[in-house]
């Protein structure tokens, strides 16, 4: 294979990426996080009893039949929220001089399991599967709002990927607009449907499955694949094959096989990687004007932690990928 670099067009974002092998060769420069994961004690953990560390009452729990006490999962409010929704208002916009400013009323929710030492890829299968479906409860809740426009649901692993608490947990975010990468996307999206009568990420789908290079994982409806133009090493994005716009619309078999993929993709990143932080999040249409974004296709991306942009990718928004795809699925592949 071709190792010289290559400038590659990220199709769905219009975004370059410089893939460069030679930069993975310099000491220290690839795969080095610079903080160290430590887990923490769980007498000190204030996941281990989020009610008895202040936390109020959960929007709900897991499973819903037994009392709190018996709780497995619960999604509550961020003790330390990034966004306000105290006043029960929706977020207004004003000009101050040449810039716009919009108010920060929003939700910021946690989602915690219960086990203190098993991340998403250690739990049961169906543990796993609860997280989604959490996920799919808490974003109808918000949808039910009124005001939000976008809701981001993730999870940060380790200190390098954002994580300030070991516990494993993840967090759902309402916003009052739609994220500026979000919108490139869509944007994108939306111009290919107009122009080629079909969705984008179906069409690259049908490529991926047709050269196999960049594959990772094929089973029972979903795609695994490490992005043509990926901007981060071992990033893979996980997909539905057959077209679905909205994540909240999933039925219980797609989120099924798209929480095994996630598990045994994170499985295969921590063994092959040597179990770097990573983070993973939803990609998925917006909650307002839901009819306009029936373009939009739903998938997972896992983003492990091992590059630090600098000043070139900070001055000119070119990311410089160390590792090119297909070598990066062809360690990843599960077989």
């Amino acid at each position: 294979m071709n190792h010289e670099p290559e400038l590659r067009y990220h199709s769905t974002t219009g975004e370059w990426v410089l893939i460069s092998p030679k930069r993975g060769k310099r000491p220290n420069d690839f795969g080095a996080p610079t903080l160290k994961r430590v887990i923490s004690p769980k007498r000190n953990c204030p996941f281990e009893d989020p009610q008895k560390s202040g936390n109020g009452i959960p929007h709900f729990w897991f499973p819903e039949d037994k009392p709190l006490e018996k709780w497995e999962l619960q999604v509550l409010p961020n003790k330390y929220p990034a966004l306000s929704h105290r006043h029960m208002t929706c977020a207004s916009s004003h000009k101050h001089g040449v810039y716009t400013v919009t108010t920060g009323v929003g939700h910021h929710d946690i989602l915690v399991t219960k086990d203190h030492y098993k991340n998403y890829r250690q739990l049961s299968d169906s543990q796993a599967l609860d997280i989604l479906k959490a996920f799919v409860k808490r974003y109808k809740e918000l949808i039910a709002d009124g005001c939000m426009q976008y809701v981001s649901m993730f999870q940060n692993f380790g200190p390098n990927a954002g994580a300030t608490l070991y516990h494993p947990h993840y967090q759902i975010l309402a916003l009052p607009v739609i994220p500026n990468t979000i919108g490139r996307s869509l944007s994108h999206s939306r111009e290919h449907w107009k122009e080629h009568k079909g969705c984008i990420h179906c069409d690259i789908i049908r490529q991926e499955l047709k050269e196999k290079t960049r594959i990772v994982y094929q089973k029972n409806g979903v795609v695994a694949f490490v992005p043509f133009a990926s901007k981060e090493p071992y990033q893979v994005n996980i997909f539905p094959i057959e077209h679905r716009s909205y994540f909240e619309e999933s039925s219980k078999h797609l989120l099924t096989q798209m929480s095994l993929a996630l598990k045994i993709i994170l499985k295969s990143i921590a063994k092959k990687l040597d179990d770097p932080d990573y983070n993973f999040y939803i990609h998925t249409s917006p909650v307002i004007n839901k009819k306009q974004y029936k373009h939009y296709h739903w998938h997972l991306e896992i983003v492990p932690k091992s590059n630090i942009s600098a000043g070139f990718e900070l001055g000119t928004g070119i990311e410089i990928n160390p590792v090119f795809p297909e070598e990066a699925a062809k360690l990843l592949r599960i077989r």
